[in-house]
């Protein structure tokens, strides 16, 4: 259907909309990368080289088979919404993505840095992951475990690849520590350049919160954003065994999110992970690491079928969706794609995103005369050489392609 002034046809469209639609700081915050934003160019720019290999005449269902099982979650299609912080394009920040994703019949993954509690998340769309860093040491992570568990999140997410804390700078606003009167006079002038968000933001409470509620402790207020990310930054990195005892504290569903080295994978593994993510944090982290899609071949070659891979970076269509199913994915994770559709038009924007990527994962299908995401194989793909860079060999150890 044809672009209308409440729907859109495209994530590229989403992703206009957003920016005439958000002030100048929260659009850049959505796009912003580190350093100079190689690595985030670089995952969406390295789906553009593989090709499809297609085929005709061949009898198909309608419509083509979309579903499956990501850590233990039934979803009717492959893309869940990934976990996102401090989501102020929309006074309902993750409720509605919460609403859009489970009308769409899939999960998300609700960030530690959110600005809405779990507990209202979950209870519109019960099929919520929650996201945690290793922060403040075992009995704190601990906490912030108990808090998941009460709250009734469907699995766990560990971010491993987020962990240069200064050079996330790449076209990024400042945002303030708090929303203090000084601070909003500053922001003022770009405010009332966006008076349909300021409204918005108005009637939904006022200013976006720049705190953490999933991160309080019992009977304590909502740290700020920058006060949490601050103890984060402060806590030394985990070892495999401090994730390990993660996971067997957890004792539920476990997700491993940032592994970009098959002997990373591989560690992973040992662990006793139920999934892992190929991810380079949407290129916010190490600037210069190859895009994800470039580095699932070699993941996915290293683990086999010993735990559920997913992918996350740089996803823009349906085509790009099957692209990483074909080498080795079982679902991806979408960032900044559901965040414009959220700055473009709230649960309905997020919704419309989702759809686009369900129509483009079915053409796709039907264009290479696959009846099901699962009968997608590697020679879908039309994958040039040398584009895979890391590829597995013996363990514990890895061949640059």
């Amino acid at each position: 259907m044809a672009s209308t002034r409440a729907w859109f046809e495209s994530v590229a469209e989403a992703q206009r909309r957003a920016r005439k639609r958000l002030p100048r700081s929260v659009y850049n915050a959505l796009v912003a990368g580190a350093e100079r934003g190689i690595t985030a160019s670089a995952n969406v720019e390295a789906f553009s080289e593989l090709g499809l290999l297609p085929r005709v005449a061949v009898e198909l269902p309608v419509p083509r088979e979309q579903a499956t099982t990501v850590l233990g979650q039934r979803i009717a299609l492959p893309v869940i919404a990934s976990p996102v912080g401090a989501q102020a394009v929309h006074p309902a920040g993750e409720v509605a993505v919460a609403r859009a994703t489970a009308a769409c019949g899939t999960a998300m993954g609700l960030s530690s840095f959110a600005s809405r509690p779990l507990s209202e998340v979950v209870a519109a769309n019960p099929r919520t992951l929650f996201q945690v860093y290793w922060q403040g040491g075992r009995e704190r992570v601990a906490r912030v475990l108990e808090h998941a568990r009460d709250g009734g999140a469907a699995g766990l997410i560990l971010t491993l690849d987020w962990t240069f804390a200064h050079r996330r700078d790449w076209g990024s606003a400042q945002i303030p520590e708090r929303l203090d009167l000084r601070s909003m006079l500053r922001l003022a002038p770009e405010a009332l350049a966006r008076p349909r968000w300021l409204l918005e933001h108005l009637r939904g409470g006022g200013a976006p919160d720049l705190t953490v509620p999933n991160l309080a402790g019992p009977g304590e207020p909502a740290p700020s954003f920058f006060g949490a990310y601050g103890e984060w930054m402060q806590t030394p990195l985990p070892s495999w065994a401090d994730i390990e005892w993660m996971r067997e504290r957890w004792g539920g569903p476990f997700l491993i999110k940032g592994i970009a080295h098959p002997d990373d994978a591989r560690a992973a593994v040992a662990t006793g992970a139920s999934a892992i993510s190929v991810s380079n944090h949407g290129g916010n982290n190490l600037d210069g690491t190859p895009a994800a899609i470039r580095l699932l071949p070699g993941v996915a070659d290293a683990v086999g079928d010993q735990v559920e891979v997913l992918l996350d970076g740089g996803v823009r269509r349906g085509s790009d969706v099957v692209k990483a199913l074909a080498l080795g994915a079982r679902a991806v994770l979408i960032g900044r794609s559901h965040l414009w559709g959220l700055g473009a038009g709230g649960e309905a924007g997020v919704h419309n995103v989702l759809e686009i990527l369900r129509a483009g994962i079915d053409e796709t299908l039907v264009g290479l005369g696959r009846r099901s995401i699962h009968d997608l194989v590697p020679q879908d793909v039309v994958v040039p050489p040398g584009f895979s860079v890391v590829t597995a060999t013996a363990p514990g150890r890895a061949r640059v392609a």
